[in-house]
């Protein structure tokens, strides 16, 4: 069964500029906390809750890769509807010439580097170059494009979101969660109230537990030599991240806001914990989104991707009027990505 959909976004919100720009502020402040212990963070920052934004106000690979997506989707919608072939090549070019950009100097992930060094031959099936032994938070962390891109249906949004990991992540996990976190990120665009948001996940995972989209997947399952079927591929990543949901949901039931979120949920440095640690980040401050991205900042796992997708949830449930304008109006690559955000808030 199908869950029904939510109300539409409400008009003024402006969800799609406001996750944009929420990833990119999160990304920026956790850029200098990544890698350190809490008691290394509050050393180097203060109290968490008073966080301030860097000077200048950089991101990361993270923010990078949501970019390069958005303009490969983009692009692919300029040419027709949306579908696998007509989104991967130009995905794929905007990875490429990420992976050689001179810009391309903030801690990349090895998974990334490798994958697209092998996508950098024009002739190789991308099913070729895909890391099926990953499930790194690359998967994700990039995705939320996805999540926000109006007019697609289900099977479009979900199949988008998995190629968009195989294309460098093609671990069952990887692809799972990719899809979970552009559906979240979706459901909060369109208005889901946040109480029952880890409920809808969860039945949306269960839904599509054994559901291997091979229009867009391909033969990818059988580059791997421990499935039996694309069931039961697909599945292992659909239980992890039904594991880590049960974990959140777990967490929520004694918040505890003083806390490393991390110590719940995971340090993020896999896909499905990523998701969950974000998720429990901006679930503790729903309605208070800089608490929300200085928690997920202030934390001893990957606290960039954990803060960049803690503020793309948040700002695609509360709207773009939400961030500070003195960190919005510094914050680097503003002007691509409120270009996006306008585009798809139209």
């Amino acid at each position: 069964m199908t869950t029904p959909m939510p109300a539409r976004p409400i008009a003024g919100k402006r969800p799609a500029t406001g996750a944009l720009i929420g990833l990119a502020l999160g990304d920026a402040l956790g850029f200098p906390t990544e890698f350190n212990d809490v008691p290394s963070i509050l050393a180097k920052t203060g109290p968490w809750r008073q966080m301030a934004l860097p000077r200048p106000a950089l991101v990361t690979d993270d923010t990078q890769m949501t970019l390069a997506l958005a303009r490969g989707m983009r692009t692919a919608a300029e040419r027709g509807p949306v579908g696998p072939l007509r989104l991967a090549r130009p995905v794929r070019e905007e990875f490429v010439d990420w992976y050689h950009s001179p810009e391309n100097n903030r801690a990349p992930g090895r998974t990334c580097m490798v994958a697209c060094r092998l996508l950098d031959h024009p002739g190789r099936d991308w099913r070729d170059a895909s890391q099926t032994g990953s499930k790194g938070c690359g998967a994700n962390m990039r995705v939320v494009p996805v999540g926000l891109v109006p007019g697609w249906t289900e099977e479009e949004r979900a199949g988008a979101a998995q190629l968009q990991s195989a294309l460098t992540h093609g671990h069952p996990t990887a692809l799972a969660a990719s899809d979970l976190t552009a559906r979240a990120v979706h459901l909060l665009a369109r208005g889901t109230e946040v109480t029952g948001l880890v409920g809808r996940l969860r039945s949306y995972a269960l839904e599509n537990r054994t559901r291997y989209h091979e229009r867009w997947l391909g033969d990818l399952w059988q580059r791997t030599a421990s499935d039996a079927s694309p069931e039961s591929f697909i599945a292992r990543g659909w239980d992890e991240c039904l594991a880590a949901l049960d974990r959140l949901a777990a967490a929520l039931r004694t918040p505890s806001p003083e806390t490393d979120p991390c110590l719940a949920t995971g340090e993020g440095w896999i896909a499905e914990e990523a998701l969950a640690t974000a998720l429990h980040c901006f679930l503790l401050f729903p309605d208070e989104p800089l608490l929300a991205l200085r928690r997920a900042a202030c934390t001893a796992g990957d606290s960039d991707s954990i803060a960049c997708l803690a503020g793309a949830f948040a700002g695609a449930h509360l709207g773009a009027d939400v961030w500070p304008r003195d960190w919005e109006g510094r914050i680097e690559y503003r002007d691509e990505l409120l270009s996006f955000g306008t585009l798809w808030d139209a």
